[in-house]
């Protein structure tokens, strides 16, 4: 019979701040919940008192009180949490100020930056204070093209006590992709880095940084930081919008200011691919965010003010902000800027024992390359505070699973987690009080009303289908950008079920209430973890002459997910290899090397429905032996088997 990989002992549990939760719970309401799936139950069935006691148990501080918990229409996304409420964000990341350490940046090159967050009040009360000079107020944007660093971090608390909206690429996104999502929300402030290093190179930014600027036309100051190039000056940079020197910008002193916003304020925006035009606007509330993350790293996580929490994350990826929230529980981060395999694959291991990382997070990519290269972190390493290892992105391998325990750590909570930039959050997690499976996600949020549905709309327990949530949650987005009527908000999600969120994941609810996501069961791609519209790879590809056209699909491959480009090409060309590094060289030049193809293939034809749109999904169905439903809707369906069973593609 199947075991468990890992079991908390009776005493870890009644340690754990959720089972403290649970009896408090219990004990208030004068209920009987006995364990987790009770407490999970009664967490959907009163989401109005589950989410005003996640408020109080997190003395989340209200400037305005709310008139009611919720307010909600007949079907989402018709719904509005703590109406009325005003509150800001960075205001509860920076209510410790002593000297417990509140971030510590470690940079590829060995360089280490610690701030207190007495430090880290006084940083965000400077900037804070020259921001506020140079006009930002709430509701501007306040992007940012930086790696991941503290002033990453001061940046956006400062832009954020005022109320502004932030927003933030990393430095390896190519000029397109930084222009595609900056160019939409249109920044009053731009905080770039001149330079940064991954792998042992020192790449220098300013070109790439002078093309996004003369893109920007409405841009009004750019915020400087040399980071690996020292010597950058402001008159490298050619912008009519003033450019100031990050060490000339402010002086670190005194406390900061918290403007008061309402709870669905934009916080956030973050950036999601389709498979047709620029990247979807994702703007996510200042309170939903809050709760949500307090909620997620203090009771799934098991976070508390004495541990150091770690996630191998760029500025690009929802990871970021999801660690930093981090700082509302008053725990340590650890930030790390590079290759994790900078100079050796065991870099990030070192840096879990010279920081006393507690919580690891990564992504199930990582762990299965730590496992080929041989690592043993168990018998090369102390990883003494190691008390969690996270990982998401991908579905992580069952042969992941058995890695971690046999070669990490035997005593820990593996917490596969899964949600993403559509709701900032996860829909399914970890669990401190309940036993790890192999393979499986623990369990659902609490709070979060998710199921497994067939195409018809009927729930299915045990088989693959559509992972729905079907009751509104604090952390929906409160909308797209420039999507005034909400029309691309509702079709990107409430389309396949009516008043039903669809989140594209193809998953299976298990016998122990978890789950097992099998990866999307849309034409977004997701390769490591990074969500990738088709779109952005077609724009490139589309410069290259030899090129007629293409359609791009994720293979599953090897417990994650390659990307694989079909080109049709003009007659008499031939894909060589040459061909083949001019393509990828395009791409990788105007995007990012996570939408470089892994596998570039010819094709003869592809397929395309009668109204001319190339059928994405279609073609992946067959590359992995899938059924292709409605193929009457193809004006060309003998192409389909053109993709079918190729040699290329089993290697």
């Amino acid at each position: 019979m199947d075991q468990p990989l890992w079991t908390p002992s009776p005493e870890r549990v009644a340690a754990t701040r959720l089972d403290a939760f649970r009896r408090r719970v219990a004990q208030r309401h004068g209920l009987a919940l006995p364990d987790y799936p009770a407490l999970h139950a009664w967490s959907l069935d009163h989401r109005e008192a589950f989410w005003e006691a996640i408020v109080d148990t997190f003395d989340i501080r209200f400037d305005t009180p709310p008139r009611a918990v919720l307010e909600e229409g007949a079907a989402m996304p018709s719904a509005h949490w703590f109406p009325g409420a005003t509150l800001n964000f960075a205001e509860h990341l920076l209510r410790r100020r002593d000297d417990q350490v509140a971030l510590v940046a470690v940079a590829e090159d060995g360089s280490r930056m610690q701030l207190t967050y007495r430090d880290l009040a006084a940083h965000v009360a400077g900037l804070q204070h020259s921001l506020k000079a140079a006009g930002v107020g709430p509701g501007d944007r306040v992007a940012a093209f930086m790696p991941n660093t503290w002033e990453t971090v001061v940046g956006m608390l400062a832009a954020t006590s005022l109320g502004a909206t932030w927003s933030s690429c990393s430095p390896d996104f190519g000029t397109q992709g930084v222009i595609d999502r900056f160019g939409q929300i249109e920044p009053k402030v731009l905080i770039a880095a001149a330079g940064y290093r991954y792998a042992g190179k020192n790449l220098d930014l300013t070109a790439k940084l002078n093309e996004i600027l003369g893109r920007m036309p409405s841009l009004q100051h750019l915020l400087v930081v040399p980071y690996s190039r020292p010597e950058a000056e402001p008159k490298d940079f050619s912008t009519p919008a003033r450019v100031t020197l990050w060490s000339a910008f402010y002086q670190p002193g005194g406390d900061p200011a918290f403007t008061p916003v309402p709870f669905e304020h934009p916080l956030y925006i973050l950036y999601s691919s389709g498979t047709t035009g620029v990247p979807k606007c994702i703007v996510h509330g200042t309170g939903g965010t809050l709760l949500q993350h307090v909620k997620e790293h203090g009771l799934h996580c098991d976070l508390t003010a004495s541990d150091t929490l770690f996630y191998f994350t760029t500025c690009g990826w929802m990871m970021w902000n999801w660690l930093v929230s981090g700082l509302a529980l008053g725990a340590t981060l650890v930030l790390y800027d590079g290759s994790p395999f900078h100079p050796g694959p065991e870099r990030l291991m070192d840096l879990v024992d010279t920081e006393g990382i507690s919580l690891f997070g990564t992504s199930a990519k990582y762990l299965a390359a730590l496992e080929k290269a041989g690592i043993r972190p168990r018998l090369s390493h102390r990883l003494e505070r190691l008390k969690a290892v996270l990982s998401t992105g991908s579905p992580l391998s069952h042969e992941s699973f058995e890695y971690v325990y046999r070669d990490i750590k035997a005593e820990l909570c593996l917490s596969s987690i899964s949600g993403g930039t559509d709701i900032i959050s996860c829909f399914a997690l970890g669990n401190p009080v309940l036993p790890v499976w192999r393979g499986e996600l623990q369990c659902k949020g609490l709070g979060m009303d998710v199921q497994v549905w067939d195409e018809d709309g009927r729930r299915l327990f045990g088989e693959k289908g559509e992972l729905v949530c079907t009751r509104h949650f604090p952390s929906m987005p409160v909308g797209f950008w420039n999507d005034p009527d909400g029309e691309k908000f509702r079709a990107a999600y409430f389309e396949t079920f009516p008043g039903i969120w669809a989140h594209g994941d193809y998953a299976e609810e298990t016998p122990h209430g978890g789950l097992v996501i099998h990866g999307r069961s849309d034409a977004v791609l997701n390769p490591g973890g990074v969500r990738i519209g088709t779109a952005e790879i077609y724009r490139q590809v589309e410069k290259v002459e030899d090129v007629l056209e293409s359609i791009a699909i994720g293979q599953d491959w090897e417990g994650d997910v390659r990307v694989v480009l079909f080109v049709r090409l003009r007659e008499g060309v031939t894909l060589d290899d040459g061909l083949r590094e001019r393509i990828r060289q395009v791409i990788r030049a105007n995007t990012t090397p996570r939408h470089v193809p892994a596998k570039i293939v010819a094709v003869a034809d592809i397929p395309r429905t009668l109204s001319g749109k190339i059928v994405e999904l279609a073609v992946r169905n067959v590359v992995h032996g899938r059924p292709v439903r409605n193929t009457d809707a193809l004006a060309n369906p003998q192409a389909l088997e053109l993709f079918r069973d190729l040699a290329e593609l089993r290697s």
